[in-house]
């Protein structure tokens, strides 16, 4: 059995390396950078998967933890990322995170705030398709204070939060389900049968 890492943040990365693997592969598949069209898919995903946690964003029990977590959120840039790309706002998909504990939604939101990191990769393809943090791809954008900065901040913040073994359990089984959500609402928007545009 390999050894747990001391850090939280650290322990959330590793039980998090599968299914984050899976969804990169799922990602590439999809070649959400081929076409403006392609990534608008990517982009309804997005917007889903953001929207679904707005509500985890604009927790005052939460930001009393986290005290930027509501300027955090992208939902709204991926709104109108969508307008952008002259494609309506999905309806909400069944399924989404309904009153999590404080350590799930510690999990949630730390996937999130992780996939700021891979968005620098991200925003760069996208200019490929002529888009940008202030046209089509605003929620790939850097955040204010910057990527490696931000994400510091909130590692730090949860590393350092006091957790029952109780909630440790829920943070880790939080973080794999948002993976595992975002993967879903992927297939989702990419669903031939999605009628987007």
């Amino acid at each position: 059995m390999t050894d747990r890492p001391a850090l939280r943040s650290q322990r959330l990365n590793q039980i998090t390396h599968a299914p984050h693997a899976e969804l990169d592969a799922l990602v590439k598949a999809h070649a959400p950078f081929d076409s403006r069209e392609s990534f608008a898919r990517f982009v309804v995903a997005q917007y889903l998967f953001q929207a679904e946690l707005q509500a985890l964003y604009n927790a005052p029990q939460l930001i009393a933890i986290v005290p930027d977590l509501a300027q955090r959120c992208r939902a709204e840039q991926a709104r109108q990322d969508l307008a952008d790309l002259d494609t309506e706002v999905p309806p909400a998909v069944p399924g989404a995170l309904r009153n999590p504990s404080l350590g799930e939604a510690m999990g949630w939101i730390f996937v999130s705030e992780g996939s700021k990191l891979g968005a620098a990769f991200l925003i760069k393809r996208a200019v490929a398709l002529e888009l940008s943090d202030s046209f089509g791809a605003r929620h790939l954008g850097e955040p204010a204070g910057g990527r490696a900065e931000g994400w510091k901040q909130f590692t730090r913040i949860l590393d350092g939060l006091a957790l029952s073994a109780e909630e440790e359990a829920a943070a880790e089984r939080g973080a794999v389900a948002a993976f595992e959500r975002f993967t879903a609402l992927l297939k989702y928007a990419y669903a031939t049968d999605t009628a987007l545009v």
